[in-house]
C-alpha cells in the first residue's frame, strides 16, 4: 500500500480540522487534555513551517466554510505566525544577539534537572518528557513551559527557546524566539506571562494540581531596545535555470509550475556541523523525511540533496534561491555569500512581503489590518 506524502496529509487534517473543531476552537483552543483526540487545535504547524501547506493556503480553504467573524480567533492565530516573522525580518537583530547569548550562557545549576525532567514541578517534568518523545507540545503547554522555566526554575530564556528548536518538528526561528521573549516580558515591555497552578489545573482537566510555582514574578528588563534596522525587500520572480531551497519551504500546492521552470533544484537541509544551534536526530529525521516527499512529486526533475554548499553549487554563477527568512538557513547563505563569492538572487514570496509592511508596530496595529489584508491577497 502507497504510504500518503506529508502534502496529503496536511490537506487531509486541515479538513478534518475545519470539518470537526474549527467551530469550537476559540472555545477549547487552550485545553491540553494531553490527548490529541481530545484537544481542539489543529495540530498543522510542523506542515505550516516547512511549507508543506502554507497560511495563506489555510486561511483560504477555512474561509470558504465559515464566515470571518465566526472564526476570528483561528484566523489570528495564524496571522501571528506571519506577524512574527515580518517583525523579526525588520530587526534581525534580535535573532543575532540571541544566537550569541545563547552560545555563550554557561548552563547553570539547575540546568541538568530541568533538562532531564527532574525538577520538583510534575507537570513541567511531565511536559520535558513530551517534547524530547514527541517533539510537540500543545501551545498552551509551550507557555506554560516557558514560564516555568524562566520564572520558577530560574533559568536563562535563551537556553529554553534553544531547547524549543532543538526537539520540536515545527521549530519556527521568529515564532519561537519572540514567543519566549514574549513569556520574559522583554517582547513588549511590562508584558509576561506568569504560569499559575490554577490555570493549568483548569487547561489540563484537572491532570495536575497544588503545583508549587512562583507566581509572583516581575518581567525580565531587556537591556537593549530595537528600532527597525532594515527595509522590506520587493517582490521578484525567477532569474535563473538553478534554484536554492531549504527544507523550511517546500510548498508545492501551488508553487509546482514555478518548480518546474528550473532546470535543477538544490535542497539544503543543514547538518549541525553548519548550525548555529543544533537539531535533534529527530527533527532533522522529519526533515528528511519531508524532503524525500517533495523529490518524489518531480521524478523528472534533477533534484540535488545537500547538507552543505559543495562544488556543484559553487560552481554555479548565478543562482535564485526561495528567500528562507531571518534564522539558520539564511545565516548560512550569507557566510557562503562572502566565503565562496558567489551571485545569488533571491526570491521573495508577494504575500509575506505585503504582510510584512503591517509587522512595524504590535500586533494590535496589525490586527486591525488583517480584514484588509484577506481582501488585498484574494484569500476570500
Amino acid at each position: 500500500m502507497h504510504n500518503p506524502t506529508h502534502y496529503s496529509q496536511s490537506q487531509k487534517e486541515l479538513k478534518e480540522f475545519i470539518d470537526n473543531k474549527l467551530s469550537s476552537y476559540s472555545q477549547l483552543r487552550n485545553f491540553d487534555f494531553g490527548k490529541k483526540e481530545k484537544n481542539s487545535v489543529s495540530y498543522l504547524s510542523k506542515y505550516i513551517s516547512h511549507g508543506i501547506i502554507s497560511e495563506y493556503y489555510i486561511l483560504k480553504e477555512v474561509l470558504k466554510e465559515f464566515k470571518y467573524e465566526k472564526v476570528e480567533k483561528f484566523i489570528h492565530e495564524v496571522f501571528w505566525r506571519i506577524y512574527w516573522k515580518g517583525w523579526l525580518e525588520l530587526r534581525p537583530r534580535v535573532w543575532k544577539d540571541y544566537v550569541s547569548a545563547t552560545n555563550e550562557i554557561i548552563e547553570p545549576r539547575g540546568f541538568s534537572y530541568a533538562y532531564n525532567g527532574k525538577t520538583n514541578v510534575d507537570c513541567f517534568n511531565k511536559w520535558m518528557e513530551e517534547l524530547k518523545n514527541k517533539n510537540y507540545l500543545h501551545n498552551h503547554t509551550r507557555m506554560w513551559f516557558a514560564s516555568i522555566w524562566i520564572f520558577t526554575l530560574k533559568l536563562p530564556w535563551e537556553l529554553g527557546a534553544k531547547l524549543f528548536l532543538k526537539y520540536l518538528n515545527d521549530g519556527d526561528t521568529a515564532s519561537n524566539t519572540l514567543s519566549w521573549r514574549w513569556v520574559a516580558g522583554l517582547q513588549t515591555v511590562g508584558k509576561h506571562y506568569v504560569a499559575k497552578s490554577w490555570n493549568i489545573e483548569k487547561f489540563t482537566g484537572g491532570r495536575f494540581s497544588n503545583i508549587f510555582l512562583e507566581e509572583q514574578a516581575k518581567a525580565l528588563i531587556s537591556k537593549v531596545s530595537y528600532d527597525i534596522e532594515e527595509e522590506l525587500p520587493k517582490y521578484n520572480q525567477k532569474k535563473n535555470d538553478n534554484l536554492i531551497l531549504f527544507e523550511n519551504d517546500l510548498n508545492i500546492l501551488d508553487r509546482k509550475d514555478f518548480f518546474e521552470e528550473y532546470q535543477k533544484i538544490y535542497i539544503l537541509l543543514l547538518d549541525n556541523e553548519s548550525r548555529n544551534l543544533e537539531l535533534s536526530e529527530n527533527v532533522l529525521n522529519f526533515k528528511s523525511k519531508l524532503i524525500d516527499d517533495f523529490c518524489s512529486e518531480f521524478k523528472s526533475k534533477k533534484i540535488i540533496k545537500l547538507k552543505k554548499f559543495d562544488s556543484s553549487i559553487i560552481n554555479e554563477n548565478n543562482l535564485d534561491v526561495i528567500y528562507p527568512c531571518v534564522g539558520e538557513n539564511y545565516d548560512y547563505l550569507k557566510n557562503c555569500e562572502e566565503k565562496y563569492k558567489i551571485n545569488l538572487h533571491y526570491i521573495y514570496k508577494k504575500e509575506d512581503i505585503y504582510c510584512w509592511g503591517f509587522s512595524r508596530k504590535g500586533f494590535f496595529n496589525f490586527k486591525k489590518n488583517i480584514p484588509q489584508i484577506i481582501e488585498k491577497l484574494g484569500l476570500r
